[in-house]
Protein backbone atom coordinates (compact mmCIF):
# COMPACT_ATOMS: atom_id res chain seq x y z
CA UNK A 1 0.00 0.00 0.00
CA UNK A 2 2.86 2.30 1.56
CA UNK A 3 4.49 1.11 -2.57
CA UNK A 4 1.29 1.85 -4.14
CA UNK A 5 0.81 5.58 -2.91
CA UNK A 6 3.99 6.58 -3.08
CA UNK A 7 3.82 5.55 -7.21
CA UNK A 8 0.56 7.63 -7.38
CA UNK A 9 2.85 10.52 -5.14
CA UNK A 10 5.08 10.53 -7.44
CA UNK A 11 3.25 10.23 -10.82
CA UNK A 12 1.05 13.41 -9.39
CA UNK A 13 3.95 15.52 -8.95
CA UNK A 14 5.33 14.51 -12.30
CA UNK A 15 1.99 15.23 -14.41
CA UNK A 16 1.78 18.60 -12.35
CA UNK A 17 5.37 19.40 -13.82
CA UNK A 18 4.51 18.46 -17.01
CA UNK A 19 0.92 20.61 -16.86
CA UNK A 20 3.11 23.51 -16.34
CA UNK A 21 5.10 23.50 -20.03
CA UNK A 22 3.30 22.80 -23.07
CA UNK A 23 5.29 20.87 -26.08
CA UNK A 24 8.20 22.46 -27.31
CA UNK A 25 8.13 23.17 -31.51
CA UNK A 26 10.81 24.48 -33.12
CA UNK A 27 10.61 27.55 -36.40
CA UNK A 28 13.03 28.60 -38.50
CA UNK A 29 13.64 32.07 -38.44
CA UNK A 30 13.99 33.13 -42.11
CA UNK A 31 12.27 30.69 -43.99
CA UNK A 32 12.31 32.48 -47.26
CA UNK A 33 16.29 33.04 -46.85
CA UNK A 34 18.85 34.84 -44.64
CA UNK A 35 19.14 38.66 -45.20
CA UNK A 36 22.83 39.02 -45.20
CA UNK A 37 26.02 36.41 -45.31
CA UNK A 38 28.72 35.40 -42.82
CA UNK A 39 31.08 34.18 -45.59
CA UNK A 40 30.00 30.54 -45.61
CA UNK A 41 25.95 30.20 -44.75
CA UNK A 42 25.06 30.72 -48.76
CA UNK A 43 27.53 29.13 -50.61
CA UNK A 44 27.71 25.53 -48.30
CA UNK A 45 24.87 23.67 -46.38
CA UNK A 46 23.86 24.10 -42.79
CA UNK A 47 25.85 22.23 -41.08
CA UNK A 48 25.81 22.43 -37.13
CA UNK A 49 28.75 20.12 -36.33
CA UNK A 50 30.42 22.35 -37.77
CA UNK A 51 29.43 25.56 -36.50
CA UNK A 52 27.13 26.41 -39.15
CA UNK A 53 23.99 26.81 -38.13
CA UNK A 54 20.46 26.88 -39.90
CA UNK A 55 19.02 30.14 -37.36
CA UNK A 56 15.76 28.75 -35.69
CA UNK A 57 13.88 29.26 -32.34
CA UNK A 58 13.00 26.71 -29.88
CA UNK A 59 9.77 27.93 -28.18
CA UNK A 60 8.54 26.20 -24.68
CA UNK A 61 5.54 27.94 -23.86
CA UNK A 62 4.05 28.03 -19.66
CA UNK A 63 0.13 26.17 -19.85
CA UNK A 64 -2.38 28.59 -20.41
CA UNK A 65 -3.50 28.86 -17.56
CA UNK A 66 -0.22 29.72 -15.71
CA UNK A 67 1.14 32.25 -18.48
CA UNK A 68 2.34 36.09 -17.29
CA UNK A 69 2.45 37.42 -20.88
CA UNK A 70 6.22 37.83 -20.59
CA UNK A 71 8.62 35.61 -23.17
CA UNK A 72 12.53 35.59 -23.03
CA UNK A 73 14.43 35.48 -26.11
CA UNK A 74 17.50 33.55 -24.92
CA UNK A 75 21.13 33.77 -26.67
CA UNK A 76 23.26 30.92 -25.71
CA UNK A 77 27.17 31.77 -25.36
CA UNK A 78 29.84 30.18 -27.21
CA UNK A 79 32.35 33.28 -27.92
CA UNK A 80 30.60 33.76 -31.23
CA UNK A 81 32.37 30.74 -32.43
CA UNK A 82 29.98 27.73 -31.04
CA UNK A 83 26.80 27.63 -29.23
CA UNK A 84 26.00 26.50 -25.48
CA UNK A 85 22.77 25.16 -26.65
CA UNK A 86 21.65 22.91 -23.55
CA UNK A 87 22.69 24.64 -20.52
CA UNK A 88 22.68 27.88 -21.74
CA UNK A 89 19.43 27.70 -23.33
CA UNK A 90 17.36 24.92 -23.00
CA UNK A 91 17.50 23.75 -19.92
CA UNK A 92 16.19 26.98 -18.93
CA UNK A 93 12.80 25.99 -20.00
CA UNK A 94 11.36 24.76 -16.82
CA UNK A 95 12.63 27.52 -14.71
CA UNK A 96 10.74 30.47 -16.99
CA UNK A 97 7.84 28.05 -17.61
CA UNK A 98 6.91 27.51 -14.04
CA UNK A 99 6.91 30.79 -13.78
CA UNK A 100 4.12 31.77 -16.18
CA UNK A 101 6.80 32.69 -19.04
CA UNK A 102 7.44 31.50 -22.49
CA UNK A 103 11.07 30.74 -23.62
CA UNK A 104 12.34 31.10 -27.02
CA UNK A 105 15.82 29.38 -27.60
CA UNK A 106 17.59 31.38 -30.67
CA UNK A 107 20.20 29.53 -32.63
CA UNK A 108 22.00 32.24 -34.51
CA UNK A 109 24.66 32.65 -37.25
CA UNK A 110 28.17 32.82 -36.18
CA UNK A 111 29.20 35.97 -37.57
CA UNK A 112 32.87 35.51 -39.20
CA UNK A 113 33.80 39.10 -38.70
CA UNK A 114 30.26 40.05 -39.96
CA UNK A 115 28.27 41.49 -36.85
CA UNK A 116 24.88 41.92 -38.75
CA UNK A 117 24.49 38.17 -38.81
CA UNK A 118 23.83 37.03 -35.44
CA UNK A 119 22.24 40.28 -34.73
CA UNK A 120 19.94 40.54 -37.47
CA UNK A 121 19.23 36.96 -36.26
CA UNK A 122 18.26 38.11 -32.69
CA UNK A 123 16.24 41.44 -33.83
CA UNK A 124 13.82 38.92 -35.88
CA UNK A 125 13.37 36.37 -33.02
CA UNK A 126 11.97 39.51 -31.26
CA UNK A 127 10.10 40.52 -34.00
CA UNK A 128 8.41 36.87 -34.81
CA UNK A 129 7.71 36.14 -30.68
CA UNK A 130 5.71 39.83 -30.94
CA UNK A 131 4.13 38.22 -34.40
CA UNK A 132 3.27 35.55 -32.72
CA UNK A 133 2.15 36.90 -29.45
CA UNK A 134 -1.69 36.14 -29.54
CA UNK A 135 -1.49 32.82 -30.41
CA UNK A 136 1.23 31.82 -27.82
CA UNK A 137 -0.58 34.22 -25.04
CA UNK A 138 1.92 36.59 -24.88
CA UNK A 139 2.46 40.23 -24.21
CA UNK A 140 4.19 41.80 -27.06
CA UNK A 141 4.98 44.89 -24.60
CA UNK A 142 6.58 42.08 -22.32
CA UNK A 143 8.64 40.27 -24.63
CA UNK A 144 12.80 40.64 -22.55
CA UNK A 145 15.80 38.89 -24.19
CA UNK A 146 18.24 37.03 -22.23
CA UNK A 147 22.40 36.10 -22.96
CA UNK A 148 25.15 34.49 -21.42
CA UNK A 149 28.81 35.46 -22.05
CA UNK A 150 28.69 35.97 -26.34
CA UNK A 151 25.30 35.69 -25.91
CA UNK A 152 25.03 38.42 -23.12
CA UNK A 153 27.03 40.82 -25.47
CA UNK A 154 24.92 39.99 -28.16
CA UNK A 155 21.82 40.68 -25.86
CA UNK A 156 23.17 43.91 -24.38
CA UNK A 157 23.77 44.86 -28.12
CA UNK A 158 20.16 44.46 -29.01
CA UNK A 159 19.48 46.23 -26.29
CA UNK A 160 21.41 49.11 -26.80
CA UNK A 161 21.21 49.44 -30.38
CA UNK A 162 17.14 49.49 -31.21
CA UNK A 163 14.73 52.53 -31.01
CA UNK A 164 11.54 51.95 -28.89
CA UNK A 165 9.59 49.70 -31.24
CA UNK A 166 12.46 47.15 -31.60
CA UNK A 167 14.24 47.37 -28.12
CA UNK A 168 13.38 44.16 -25.36
CA UNK A 169 11.33 45.04 -22.59
CA UNK A 170 14.11 43.93 -20.26
CA UNK A 171 17.39 42.21 -20.43
CA UNK A 172 19.04 38.87 -18.38
CA UNK A 173 22.58 38.89 -18.33
CA UNK A 174 24.44 35.67 -17.37
CA UNK A 175 28.55 36.60 -17.42
CA UNK A 176 28.27 38.62 -20.38
CA UNK A 177 30.67 39.78 -23.05
CA UNK A 178 29.83 43.60 -22.87
CA UNK A 179 33.21 45.93 -23.55
CA UNK A 180 35.27 45.15 -26.82
CA UNK A 181 38.08 47.18 -24.98
CA UNK A 182 41.59 44.73 -24.96
CA UNK A 183 41.34 45.52 -20.68
CA UNK A 184 38.44 43.81 -20.25
CA UNK A 185 36.98 41.81 -23.13
CA UNK A 186 36.88 38.24 -23.94
CA UNK A 187 39.14 38.02 -27.06
CA UNK A 188 37.66 35.53 -28.74
CA UNK A 189 34.35 37.30 -29.10
CA UNK A 190 35.31 40.48 -29.71
CA UNK A 191 37.70 38.52 -32.91
CA UNK A 192 35.10 36.51 -34.02
CA UNK A 193 32.13 39.15 -34.11
CA UNK A 194 34.31 41.91 -35.71
CA UNK A 195 37.63 40.82 -36.89
CA UNK A 196 40.89 40.68 -35.64
CA UNK A 197 41.60 44.35 -37.43
CA UNK A 198 39.09 46.14 -36.52
CA UNK A 199 38.89 50.19 -37.02
CA UNK A 200 38.69 51.57 -33.54
CA UNK A 201 35.14 52.54 -34.66
CA UNK A 202 34.04 49.17 -34.55
CA UNK A 203 35.59 47.99 -31.61
CA UNK A 204 33.49 51.47 -29.92
CA UNK A 205 30.31 50.54 -31.87
CA UNK A 206 30.15 46.89 -29.77
CA UNK A 207 31.02 48.42 -26.36
CA UNK A 208 28.31 48.41 -25.34
CA UNK A 209 28.81 49.91 -22.16
CA UNK A 210 28.97 52.96 -24.90
CA UNK A 211 25.97 52.75 -26.24
CA UNK A 212 23.60 53.16 -23.23
CA UNK A 213 20.77 55.33 -24.02
CA UNK A 214 17.49 56.48 -22.67
CA UNK A 215 15.70 53.68 -24.41
CA UNK A 216 18.19 50.70 -23.10
CA UNK A 217 15.40 48.57 -21.35
CA UNK A 218 15.78 47.22 -17.25
CA UNK A 219 18.74 44.69 -16.71
CA UNK A 220 19.95 42.30 -14.43
CA UNK A 221 23.72 40.90 -14.38
CA UNK A 222 24.71 37.44 -12.55
CA UNK A 223 28.48 36.24 -12.67
CA UNK A 224 31.13 35.25 -10.22
CA UNK A 225 33.99 37.34 -8.81
CA UNK A 226 36.66 34.66 -10.08
CA UNK A 227 35.81 34.30 -13.76
CA UNK A 228 38.90 35.15 -15.84
CA UNK A 229 37.38 34.78 -19.23
CA UNK A 230 35.11 37.10 -19.32
CA UNK A 231 36.19 40.01 -15.52
CA UNK A 232 34.01 41.18 -13.83
CA UNK A 233 34.28 44.99 -15.12
CA UNK A 234 32.39 43.99 -18.50
CA UNK A 235 29.32 44.11 -15.89
CA UNK A 236 30.41 46.20 -13.39
CA UNK A 237 30.86 49.51 -15.91
CA UNK A 238 27.72 48.27 -18.03
CA UNK A 239 25.96 48.70 -14.54
CA UNK A 240 27.23 52.56 -14.34
CA UNK A 241 26.63 53.21 -17.44
CA UNK A 242 22.84 51.70 -16.93
CA UNK A 243 22.46 53.78 -13.57
CA UNK A 244 24.21 57.26 -15.27
CA UNK A 245 21.08 56.91 -17.89
CA UNK A 246 17.85 56.27 -15.26
CA UNK A 247 17.98 53.01 -16.05
CA UNK A 248 16.94 49.78 -13.51
CA UNK A 249 19.76 47.82 -13.15
CA UNK A 250 20.28 45.17 -10.83
CA UNK A 251 23.70 43.16 -10.37
CA UNK A 252 24.73 39.54 -7.89
CA UNK A 253 28.41 38.85 -8.10
CA UNK A 254 28.99 35.16 -6.66
CA UNK A 255 31.92 34.78 -4.60
CA UNK A 256 33.02 31.88 -7.30
CA UNK A 257 32.49 30.09 -10.14
CA UNK A 258 34.45 30.74 -12.99
CA UNK A 259 32.63 31.20 -16.46
CA UNK A 260 29.91 29.14 -18.34
CA UNK A 261 27.70 27.86 -15.11
CA UNK A 262 24.56 28.52 -16.83
CA UNK A 263 21.81 26.69 -14.82
CA UNK A 264 24.08 23.94 -14.24
CA UNK A 265 23.55 22.21 -10.26
CA UNK A 266 26.67 21.91 -9.88
CA UNK A 267 27.51 26.03 -9.76
CA UNK A 268 27.75 26.49 -5.65
CA UNK A 269 25.69 29.12 -5.37
CA UNK A 270 23.09 27.71 -7.97
CA UNK A 271 19.77 28.14 -5.66
CA UNK A 272 20.92 31.92 -4.61
CA UNK A 273 21.02 32.49 -8.07
CA UNK A 274 17.77 31.16 -8.94
CA UNK A 275 16.04 32.99 -6.14
CA UNK A 276 17.92 36.21 -7.00
CA UNK A 277 16.61 35.46 -10.63
CA UNK A 278 13.22 34.80 -9.60
CA UNK A 279 12.94 38.21 -7.39
CA UNK A 280 14.01 40.47 -10.18
CA UNK A 281 11.86 38.73 -12.39
CA UNK A 282 8.90 39.23 -9.89
CA UNK A 283 9.64 42.65 -10.19
CA UNK A 284 8.92 43.12 -13.76
CA UNK A 285 5.26 41.87 -13.24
Amino acid sequence: MKKFLFFMFSFLISTFKLSAQQEAFNMDLWPNGVPNSNGIDQSQPYDDSKQNFKPSIRVFLPDADKATGQAVVCCPGGGYSHLAMDHEGYDWASFFNERGIALIVLKYRMPHANPDVPISDAKEALRVVRENAQKWNIDPRKVGIMGSSAGGHLASTVSTHSDTQTAPAFQILFYPVVTFDYKYTHQGSRHNLIGKNAAQELVTLYSNEKQVSNLTPPAIMLLSDDDTAVPSPNSINYYLALKQHGIKATMHIYPSGGHGWGIRKNFKYHKEMLADLSAWLDTLK
